[in-house]
């Protein structure tokens, strides 16, 4: 049971970590920086869910935490449909914070 625990963890900080280097790789695209944020969003809530019950604990805390990343996705798309109608693509490149 530990060893399926332990393997499983590494598993899950395997894909996080995965989700962490794309992220810093994928810095031209800003719907690619979405999708790697999401995928680490996933992962840890993996990471919450086996750890929540591997110690049989309520998930409660799961479900605040799935609301509050649907929240950040939809945030995410916002700013890039604004951009998107602003400039006409989503290179970060092109983007001008100095108004």
């Amino acid at each position: 049971m530990i060893k399926t625990y332990l393997m499983l963890m590494f598993m899950l900080s395997l894909i996080f970590m995965s989700g962490v280097i794309s992220f810093s790789l994928n810095r031209k695209h800003l719907l690619l920086m979405l999708l790697s944020l999401e995928f680490i969003v996933i992962a840890l809530y993996f990471n919450i869910f086996v750890y929540l019950s591997n110690m049989n604990y309520e998930f409660f805390f799961s479900m605040i935490y799935l609301t509050m990343s649907v929240c950040e996705g939809a945030l995410g798309l916002s700013i890039l449909i604004l951009m998107i109608r602003s400039h006409g693509n989503d290179y970060i490149m092109t983007f001008s914070f100095l108004w």
